[in-house]
């Protein structure tokens, strides 16, 4: 590797302001994909398939808005210059995106079945609003990692830190709402809301050093924008990356890994609850089992990858060991067990997870290479675009199964505790190897096609 590709501009404390911004996402998420469907269908007794409809409503929109605000948000506006490209999108899709979460939990106290379409109404509007802040934060946060850090070994040393700050925000995501849950009272959701709030604005205070971008990108960037034709319309924007051999592999991969874990996440407390018969809070230590795997497992896979200066190997062991690591949760019923389980599968994804930024970044250098043009935000929200579809295969298979095993009527019967093993363990065993079957089928950019990539980059002045 030549010393252009592995040089490191940023130090480590702002990699890790940076990875503060991904820790407020993950947080939300967790705290929302935990939470959401089960508080609609188990807290509020709205119908399930009412539940499921507005949740597939929610991902369409989500489909849509993604990479539309990667799009638009790609081209220079009055403020770039001064404020930077992604640095002012950051912020003003951050701080209304972490307001928005409470909202999908004060819906109006109606009867769940006189008043079934109103609570519908309200959880396909409020889902949309905060996935519409969120997109605007999330797709301009990751374009910007491929812009800030350009060498691979950067890349992958600013993953190795970020990935443990964003996994810490997970296991809080998961961890504090519970704490102030209380089964069969919906008002506490709303406490439980506002705890997130504050730990969301501190989180994008402690980002803000991370998130800036780099004045001498920006000034590249307006510099080559002047000289160049306008940018590509949307549809072939998008007509582009799906071209993209590199692209398409890794967007399907990375389409399942999102149904696994949306999948996982949302049946956490069905297991709890269903499977064990305890209430909330023994959803700490299942969380707490999957962070403790991946934080001890997260640095050495990061080592890994530097050792082997290969990205896609890294990615297809992790993926592959996910779906080995998925299989007993199929048959578990034992709390221990499944806590143990967890400590297991979460030293492959953090891996995996890992690998997703740089994979991506290296994605987009080909891009670049072949468009002569910067489309990070382009990417980044057709990236959003494809990985929310997640949300539907998570509530298709979740309304599906709960549907086929009558779990309405007995949500304790053997039947309604196997429905709940297919969508904890089953679907996100099948997708996740599917989705790395076809990483590493169709991945093509090996480590010299990647060193070239960033040479040519660097040639070009983008």
């Amino acid at each position: 590797m030549s010393k252009e590709t592995s040089e490191i501009r940023h130090s480590k404390k702002n990699m890790a302001s940076y990875g503060f911004g991904n820790f407020m996402n993950e947080f939300l998420a967790m705290a929302f994909g935990t939470w959401a469907f089960y508080f609609y269908e188990i807290e509020l007794g709205l119908n399930v398939w009412l539940v499921g409809l507005g949740f597939f409503i929610f991902a369409a929109y989500n489909a849509i808005n993604d990479p539309l605000v990667g799009y638009f948000t790609n081209r220079p506006f009055k403020f770039t210059k001064k404020w930077g490209r992604r640095f002012p999108w950051i912020l003003m899709g951050a701080v209304p995106f972490i307001f928005s979460y409470i909202l999908i939990f004060t819906p109006p106290a109606v009867n769940p079945e006189t008043g079934a379409w109103i609570l519908f109404l309200w959880l396909v509007f409020t889902t949309c609003l905060f996935d519409t802040f969120n997109s605007i934060f999330w797709v301009n946060f990751s374009a910007l990692f491929p812009d800030k850090f350009r060498s691979v070994k950067e890349r992958r040393t600013a993953s190795g830190l970020q990935i443990p700050v964003g996994l810490v925000g997970v296991a809080l995501g998961a961890i504090l709402p519970p704490l102030f849950l209380t089964q069969g009272n919906a008002s506490s959701y709303i406490v439980q809301g506002g705890v997130v709030i504050i730990i969301g604005l501190i989180a994008i205070g402690l980002a803000i050093p991370g998130v800036r971008d780099d004045q001498d990108a920006v000034d590249k960037y307006l510099a080559t924008h002047e000289t160049q034709e306008k940018g590509l319309p949307f549809i072939k924007s998008l007509g582009t990356a799906l071209k993209q051999k590199s692209f398409v592999a890794f967007i399907i991969s990375y389409t399942l890994y999102r149904t696994l874990v949306q999948s996982m996440t949302a049946s956490v407390p069905y297991v709890v609850d269903n499977l064990l018969g305890m209430d909330e809070k023994a959803t700490l230590l299942i969380f707490a089992g999957f962070l403790i795997g991946s934080l001890i497992a997260t640095p050495l896979w990061i080592m890994a990858a530097h050792k082997t200066n290969n990205n896609k190997k890294v990615m297809v062991y992790c993926g592959l060991l996910m779906g080995i690591f998925t299989i007993p949760l199929i048959f578990l019923e034992e709390y221990l067990l499944i806590v143990i389980a967890m400590v297991i599968w979460g030293l492959t994804i953090g891996g995996y997870w890992a690998m997703i930024a740089p994979v991506l970044a290296d994605v987009v250098d080909e891009s670049i290479v072949k468009l002569k043009r910067r489309q990070e935000g382009v990417y980044a929200g057709f990236q959003q675009f494809f990985g929310r579809l997640a949300i539907f295969f998570q509530a298709l298979s979740f309304t599906l199964a709960h549907v086929f095993t009558d779990f309405a009527t007995d949500p304790y019967s053997a039947a309604a505790k196997f429905g709940i093993h297919i969508h904890l363990a089953i679907v996100p065993m099948i997708c996740i190897l599917i989705g790395t079957l076809v990483f590493w089928k169709w991945y093509d950019l090996t480590p010299d096609k990647v060193a070239e990539n960033q040479k040519i980059i660097k040639e070009l002045n983008l």
